[in-house]
């Protein structure tokens, strides 16, 4: 058996010569006339681009971006919806070496300042509905920022600030060349906040290698080839669609891309443009239940769990994952060919250590649960570091180099493997991590509570809904309960993105606690009904 240090080797090594403006290249080489995205809009023309147009825009735009200063290195902050734009600049910024910054266009100002104080970008890409909020957050730091023609690459057009240097995103394409960098794995590629038990979501780094390892790991598990469709309705800055827009990319294959999630235009889009695979969440396979579905192609819908209901309802295979940013692509799968038990996530993906430990320390065997921490390779199979928070790169991992997930699963007597819960203090709201300290600390600028506690409350469509309990201090203890609520609410609507706004606010005089003193915040779930209907 290989020794660590050759294992190590092996999976760097396996990338040698490459990064991810090669294998575009590659594709160019190969079938340039080839599609490779198609922008499907729900009002407007759709735009196609053949591998070979995209690799030009992509390099158009890099040398405008070199013209305007952005060189190999810098960080370009890109505050968009999914749109044509979006995927010109993402891969133009990999052509000039620029780090691209992708951030959630749900935050507020204050998110977008603290991205802006972190990252210090030098360029910011972003639309009109943007661009004040983003300049201002960013003017510090620019050379120059490219605002949209219009909100998501539709029809219909919106005057472009002229605040901040900006220019229209059209105006940073040129026909001069821009130098070919060296092929380098290990160069950073692209850079996405991701959120932590602790207040503040944090710059989590891909290198290309890290980009690489996502679209060929599973285009390999879904066997994808160059015929291969997928449709992408999940926001761009996220790494779930930046894993499928890769898959995409290593395979050879096509990309459908949507504004956003459709229910009623779902099947309609598959059947249209032959859609063969789609990575889904909980809240689309809800959204999808009982509509009418026509004739398709669709062979693989991928989500968090085997769902066999809507295998025979929808009449295609699902698959099963698990994988977080920090673990770049999905460490735990079933198999194409070998489903798995209903509600499985699968069994350890090639490539990756799983360990699951008991609360002891001890490995947890069949019928028991326990934390989940995996192994892989830092900058390859494993996100590279934590953008300037040593502490917190340190603190995710273990002694021996095991990531920390945060996550409890479970391992049925056959060795499939089952997810439980989230250990950290974590919210899964409608596919985002959300950290309840997060919203407990905007809850404390308040200046109305002793205390809160924020926890999950299960949603029927987005899974869980953050909950907030305070016990209220002498200035909350002068106004009525909705008046206390109301304020809360308003102050977290302020100060954070939308869905990690509290969906209700329970005043209590006293929190339960457990033998050391803390909040017991099992308890407090306990008291919240499972929300069916809004």
């Amino acid at each position: 058996m290989d020794s660590p240090e050759t294992q190590h080797f092996a999976q760097r090594d396996a990338f040698r010569g490459m990064d991810v403006p090669w294998l575009l290249d590659q594709w160019v080489g190969r079938q340039p006339d080839e599609t490779f995205l198609i922008w499907a809009p729900f009002d407007g023309d759709e735009q196609a681009f053949t591998y070979a147009e995209l690799s030009l825009a992509a390099k158009r735009f890099a040398a405008g971006l070199q013209k305007r200063g952005v060189g190999a290195g810098d960080f370009v902050l890109m505050h968009l919806e999914n749109s044509p734009e979006f995927l010109i600049a993402w891969f133009g910024c990999a052509y000039l070496g620029a780090v691209p910054v992708t951030t959630n266009t749900r935050s507020v100002a204050s998110n977008v300042q603290y991205f802006a104080e972190v990252m210090q970008p030098v360029c910011a890409i972003t639309q009109p509905a943007f661009a004040e909020m983003v300049g201002g957050a960013c003017a510090a730091y620019l050379k120059c920022m490219a605002v949209t023609e219009n909100l998501t690459g539709t029809d219909g057009s919106a005057e472009t600030p002229g605040k901040f240097g900006a220019e229209p995103f059209a105006a940073f394409f040129e026909d001069s060349s821009i130098p070919e960098l060296p092929r380098d794995p290990d160069r950073s590629f692209a850079i996405q906040f991701t959120s932590g038990t602790t207040s503040r979501p944090k710059p989590t780094v891909w290198t290309n290698a890290n980009a690489l390892w996502a679209g060929k790991s599973m285009s390999m598990n879904l066997r994808l080839r160059r015929d291969d469709i997928t449709l992408i309705y999940m926001p761009l800055f996220h790494a779930n669609a930046q894993n499928s827009l890769l898959m995409a990319l290593w395979s050879g294959g096509t990309a459908v891309i949507h504004p956003k999630f459709s229910a009623s235009r779902f099947w309609d889009t598959c059947a249209h443009y032959g859609v063969t695979w789609v990575s889904m969440i909980p809240f689309a396979f809800n959204a999808l239940k009982g509509r009418p579905v026509p004739k398709h192609q669709v062979r693989i819908l991928i989500g968090l769990a085997r769902l066999p209901d809507a295998e025979e309802e929808f009449g295609v295979q699902s698959m099963a994952l698990w994988g977080m940013t920090e673990t770049v692509s999905s460490c735990i799968v079933t198999d194409a060919d070998h489903a798995g038990p209903a509600g499985t996530i699968g069994r350890p993906a090639p490539f990756y250590g799983v360990e699951v430990r008991k609360e002891d320390g001890f490995p947890a065997g069949p019928g028991e649960q326990g934390l989940l921490y995996i192994h892989g390779e830092r900058g390859v199979s494993l996100f590279k570091e934590y953008y300037q928070h040593p502490e917190a790169t340190r603190d995710a991992f273990d002694a021996g180099g095991a990531l920390d997930t945060g996550d409890v699963v479970r391992i049925d007597d056959d060795g499939w493997m089952f997810y439980v819960t989230r250990d950290k203090d974590m919210l899964r709201v409608g596919g985002e991590n959300v950290a309840a300290r997060e919203i407990e600390s905007a809850i404390d600028e308040t200046g109305l509570v002793s205390e809160c506690a924020v926890v999950a409350q299960k949603h029927y469509m987005l899974g869980d809904v953050p909950a907030a309990f305070v016990t209220l201090n002498e200035n909350g203890k002068t106004l009525t309960e909705d008046e206390v609520s109301n304020r809360i609410i308003a102050h977290c609507r302020a100060q954070l993105a939308d869905f990690k706004v509290p969906r209700s606010v329970h005043i209590i005089d006293e929190f339960p606690r457990s033998t050391l003193e803390k909040i017991a915040k099992n308890k407090l779930r306990e008291r919240l009904p499972p929300i069916e209907h809004d």
